[in-house]
């Protein structure tokens, strides 16, 4: 079984370097175009099987990619962006320059970071993307071929970092541009990563967050 994890696409928030985190942010125009350029490099993959994060983000990119497959696109909290509560929709790259905020912590030290008011621990985002797998995708080997899933930035590299041996420290080490997606297998029970990132469009945009 293949699985196809595919990062949302452009948002006009990842244009203008604010943290999205769970905020709702629609693609935009150019976002909607990668999209579509992945579905074009995606059109001869049979997927019999979907799941998004429910922001809308992810779930657009889901449904550009599956175009007309007659396969129901699955939203899952669990697939959510890591949240950074009271941080959310600031200025990322700002904030990234003041060693006291923890968003610099969160990209330069992730292993040191303790997230702000209302937000989640890496932790907290390892553990619901590992239910995920758990609950929803393990149970699928034998019964489909090829799993679309859409997600974020941070949360997709939550469930590569676990199956490549990625430390916390390394949280960043795969690059994930919009619409990037990773190729990964299900055999015997055993995930693996075939391909941690691959894009379909010239150009690639932001790699974070």
């Amino acid at each position: 079984m293949k699985i196809y994890l595919v990062r949302h696409g452009e948002t006009d928030w990842n244009k203008a370097g604010r943290l999205q985190g769970q905020c709702d942010v629609p693609l935009n125009e150019y976002g909607i175009r990668l999209a579509e350029k992945t579905a074009r490099g995606l059109s001869g993959v049979p997927f019999d099987a979907a799941f998004s994060s429910p922001l809308s983000r992810a779930a657009q990119t889901a449904e550009i990619i599956l175009g007309d497959r007659k396969v129901p696109l699955c939203p899952d909290d669990r697939l959510k962006e890591i949240g950074f509560g009271v941080m959310e929709a600031v200025d990322y790259l700002q904030a990234r320059q003041d060693p006291e905020n923890p968003i610099s912590r969160f990209f330069r030290e992730p292993e040191k970071y303790r997230p702000p008011e209302g937000g989640e621990s890496f932790q907290q985002l390892y553990d619901r993307s590992a239910a995920f797998l758990k609950e929803k995708i393990l149970p699928l080997e034998g019964r489909v071929e090829a799993v679309l899933i859409a997600g974020h930035g941070a949360l997709n590299r939550s469930i590569l970092n676990p199956l490549t041996g990625t430390p916390l420290r390394d949280f960043w080490r795969i690059p994930m541009p919009n619409c990037a997606v990773a190729l990964l297998s299900l055999e015997g029970g055993r995930l693996k990563v075939l391909e941690e990132c691959k894009v379909y469009y010239e150009g690639a945009v932001r790699l974070r967050p």
